[in-house]
């Protein structure tokens, strides 16, 4: 077990949380949410010891071990990847660099031979006989190949390596494991092996993600980050939302027949108090009257977005169809493609990382051209696009309020007042409008985009990976109001019910090729399965 005691976090005058005391039990897998800034990775870095609280301590069950997925991408890059996972069980590690070493020398000192003759006993019990397929099973349900098993890790892109040091962790089975968004960079199928993974772990499991379907999928409880203070309940995320919701509207209930009460009463006290035969029964409604307390209902600390996308011009039948794309680099991303998107379309583009999805959707969209064949768009087609890097569209050096100015539609010219507005439904408020682009938190940049998305009013949208970088709240409310738009959605996502929710067509890159289904996410799974069992 591992637990919290009267922690506070102060920065300045902002304080994050306030005398939190909480209990996190074995056994139980446990999803830490709570708004942007709220604290949840301050609250993870303190449990992990590698921040110290302002006020209270951690306790953790003597014996425990603990393990805590690491961001730092380059600590180990001169090391292979599957000596790295190795490194997550520090124990095991060292036996088995002694006994390699051991092995490789010709002669052995008589100490040396000793320990040689000793030490096949400690490096079984310590799981040195097992630990070259634990490895391999965590890195191929990552998505790696046995044969780059022996890579270095300094020729993986970042976020290969993030699931190296995914798989670190895991291997050293450690009783209290502690993630901070462990699905960032995985595909859906490795998103799904996590969840499978983590549904059978015995320890303690903390875990922060903005992932909906991963966090119903793993969590038994939520642990809830609002109001300056952690509150647990039991269940997924979708019983924790209804709770929530629930728990609200009964104080709200309570509330109202407390201050109805409360207001027979103050009638009653003011008819009757002057009158001397019911002055006894005035006292007794004053003393009923002052024990009354309505519950306090504290605004949350989770803010929505507003997003509405509205198109300025109305689109024509045709909107986008390809002619024999192909697309090689060193090697074959996709061959004679032939696509037809429709105006009612909201096509889902998925398969596993590095594999073309984005270089499908900048063809589609005609950012980047083919190697061969035409794409071809309708004369009234525009288009909107939310980039995966956001640095490839924003301008760092900008006022934040200043660039969004740029994609104002050339025949207005919007006031300031006019653009606050933009940005105030997307969560900037006062001066932070005035920014700089660079000092940005990944969460805002893609709040900006999505605000120069709103403002420029294309009639079909083109987003690529849209909600990796926001939270919950901004996820659900972009998820929203894409199922309310009436013109064609194309998007790279391995955010499954998003996916769900948007897509009735889709585009897999799979088995090395490329696969157009018209249907949605789960008749193109339960087709994959038919055409398998054949």
């Amino acid at each position: 077990m591992i637990a919290a005691m009267n922690i506070s976090m102060r920065f300045g005058q902002q304080t994050l949380f306030e005398h939190v005391s909480v209990k996190f039990r074995p056994g139980n897998r446990y999803g830490l949410i709570g708004a942007n800034g709220s604290g949840k990775s301050t609250f993870m870095k303190i449990l992990t010891g590698e921040q110290s609280a302002t006020t209270g301590e951690i306790a953790i069950d003597k014996g425990c071990r603990l393990g805590y997925l690491k961001q730092n991408h380059y600590e180990y890059e001169n090391e292979t990847i599957i000596d790295t996972v190795y490194m997550g069980h520090e124990e095991l590690w060292k036996i088995h660099q002694e006994r390699e070493y051991l092995y490789s020398q010709d002669e052995l000192s008589e100490k040396e031979e000793e320990r040689a003759n000793n030490i096949e006993e400690e490096y079984e019990h310590a799981g040195g006989y097992t630990m070259e397929r634990e490895a391999a099973k965590l890195l191929s349900g990552l998505g790696f190949a046995e044969e780059e098993f022996n890579k270095p890790m300094s020729s993986l892109a970042g976020g290969f390596k993030l699931r190296v040091l995914l798989a670190q962790v895991l291997f050293a089975k450690p009783d209290i494991l502690l993630m901070d968004e462990p699905t960032n960079h995985l595909d859906m199928s490795s998103i799904d092996w996590l969840s499978a993974f983590l549904q059978g772990y015995e320890g303690t499991v903390i875990v922060i993600s903005h992932n909906r379907y991963f966090i119903n999928e793993v969590c038994t409880h939520i642990a809830d980050l609002d109001y300056q203070e952690i509150r647990l309940f039991t269940g997924n995320y979708d019983d924790f939302m209804t709770a929530s919701a629930i728990a609200i509207e009964s104080r709200k209930h309570e509330n109202k027949k407390k201050e109805k009460r409360m207001s027979e009463l103050k009638d009653f006290i003011n008819r009757f108090s002057a009158n001397a035969s019911k002055a006894k029964q005035a006292t007794s409604r004053q003393k009923e009257l002052e024990k009354i307390e309505l519950d306090e209902i504290k605004p949350s600390s989770r803010v929505s977005p507003f997003i509405r996308f509205n198109p300025l011009q109305r689109l024509g039948e045709k909107v986008i169809e390809t002619e024999n794309i192909s697309k090689i680099y060193d090697h074959t991303i996709f061959e004679k493609l032939n696509l037809i998107i429709s105006n009612t379309d909201k096509v889902a583009i998925i398969g596993t990382n590095g594999i073309g999805k984005t270089t499908l959707l900048k063809t589609l969209i005609k950012a980047i051209e083919p190697c061969n064949g035409e794409v071809i768009h309708g004369e009234t087609v525009n288009i909107s696009y939310f980039p995966q890097d956001a640095s490839e569209m924003l301008d760092m050096e900008s006022r934040a309020m200043d660039w969004l100015a740029r994609f104002a539609p050339v025949e207005e010219t919007l006031s300031e007042t006019e653009l606050r507005s933009f940005m105030g439904k997307m969560l900037f408020s006062g001066d932070e409008v005035f920014k700089p682009v660079k000092v940005l938190s990944g969460g805002e940049k893609a709040r900006l985009i999505i605000a120069k998305m709103m403002l420029e009013g294309g009639n079909v949208l083109a987003l690529d990976e849209p909600t990796n970088h926001l939270d919950l709240e901004s996820i659900e409310a972009l998820n929203y109001s894409l199922t309310l738009v009436e013109m064609p959605v194309i998007f790279v996502s391995h955010d499954r019910e998003f996916i769900s929710s948007l897509a009735n067509k889709i585009i897999d890159f799979s088995d090395g090729k490329v696969v157009y289904y018209p249907g949605n996410l789960d008749d193109y799974e339960d087709y994959k399965k038919r055409n398998k069992a054949k």
